[in-house]
């Protein structure tokens, strides 16, 4: 009997969708990837940058991770390797390690009586109420919703950002909507299913963007704070999730654990895509601390890098330009951690149960960022 061919299908949206990325891909075991099985996934992922497999309920988090590592066989630890050990860092609360594979979180909401050797555990979806500068009052809260935070899965500190990340429902609470609003002054808001993770694309972030603010994201680079997640946990975000508010609440670098100057991360705005060379303004805008001008000027006030940062990015996520999965049980998603940018997003109730999987390993080398123009050309 043929064994029938991998199918990778674009995701089809309404035609005023902004949305240009994503693909289903079907007629494939994770569990017995071959070479030319991988191949097929890793060129599809390059290409649609976030790709869903609809049931795989039954694969084990030793194949979870495998799939990932395939991406970058000289990684092998965590994303953020023990920066979740500080207490204060800002992630701390959201993921639980599974013993026996170690490069493999739970995350979730509410209690767990056993999964994978872990027991009697509470997971705690991330709220805005307890990161924005501003919140939905508590009577709306589960009619409305906002992005948590928009964000790439990197350590952004001496561990270079993962290539991809692999999320698996394993549980997920069906049969509500919610509005996400931005609550920024715009109007802006979208209705999205309950739990959904949203992914934008940083490509489309570039390409939308002016001439002279292309110029700027090709030739400039952010400076990431030292141990970003324990230097931003007292400081709130903005009401559209993209960035924080400057409101001086920042943790002094003295009050940080000892810094090490060479594993603060200088990066490129833009990154390039690996298969096709294509450009994508890849920003955690959280963590940013000082921008890099091809002219040699630093700017080091925050409040001006990050309202700079937030001008260039915020089109990017205007909701037209929004994919918010709609999870069903068994569904994989893997993405491009280097292509798109995502968010948490929902509002549970106590007895809504959510639980996944999710995976990253910290890259063996950093990204790349544009081609010189003289090699370009």
């Amino acid at each position: 009997m043929t064994t029938p061919s991998i199918a990778v299908t674009p995701l089809v949206f309404p035609e005023d969708s902004g949305i240009n990325f994503g693909a289903s891909v079907s007629n494939i075991d994770i569990e017995k990837l071959t070479d030319a099985d991988f191949d097929t996934i890793r060129d599809a992922l390059f290409t649609h940058q976030v790709l869903v497999f609809k049931n795989q309920h039954h694969i084990s988090p030793a194949a979870q991770y495998e799939l990932v590592r395939r991406f970058d066989p000289a990684a092998t630890s965590y994303g953020h390797g023990k920066t979740l050990d500080a207490k204060r860092s800002v992630l701390h609360p959201d993921l639980k390690t599974i013993p026996h594979q170690p490069q493999v979180q739970v995350i979730g909401n509410g209690p767990v009586a056993e999964y994978e050797g872990l027991r009697d555990i509470r997971l705690k979806h991330p709220h805005h109420q307890t990161f924005h500068a501003t919140r939905i009052p508590p009577e709306d809260d589960l009619d409305f919703t906002r992005f948590y935070r928009w964000h790439i899965d990197a350590a952004l500190y001496g561990l270079a950002p993962p290539i991809v990340t692999a999320l698996l429902a394993v549980k997920v609470p069906g049969g509500r909507r919610q509005t996400c609003r931005y609550d920024d002054g715009t109007g802006d808001e979208l209705d999205v299913p309950l739990g959904t993770t949203a992914f934008v694309s940083g490509e489309t972030m570039y390409n939308i963007l002016s001439d002279e603010d292309k110029e700027f994201v090709r030739s400039t680079k952010i400076e990431y704070a030292p141990h970003p997640y324990i230097w931003m946990s007292q400081a709130k975000s903005r009401s559209d999730g993209l960035g924080i508010v400057s409101q001086g609440l920042e943790l002094p670098l003295d009050d940080l654990p000892p810094i090490e100057e060479d594993k603060i991360q200088i990066l490129p705005m833009c990154w390039r895509n690996p298969a096709t060379g294509n450009l994508a303004v890849q920003v955690h805008p959280s963590a940013v601390r000082k921008l890099h001008l091809a002219d040699g000027t630093v700017i080091d006030d925050l409040a001006e890098v990050r309202e700079i940062v937030h001008r260039l990015q915020r089109p990017g996520i205007a909701p037209k330009m929004v994919y918010s999965h709609d999870w069903e049980e068994g569904d994989l998603v893997l993405f491009h951690n280097r292509g798109v940018l995502h968010s948490v997003v929902g509002a549970f109730a106590e007895d809504e149960v959510r639980l996944f999987r999710q995976c990253n390993v910290a890259a063996s080398a950093l990204p790349e960022g544009p081609l010189p123009v003289t090699a370009a050309a």
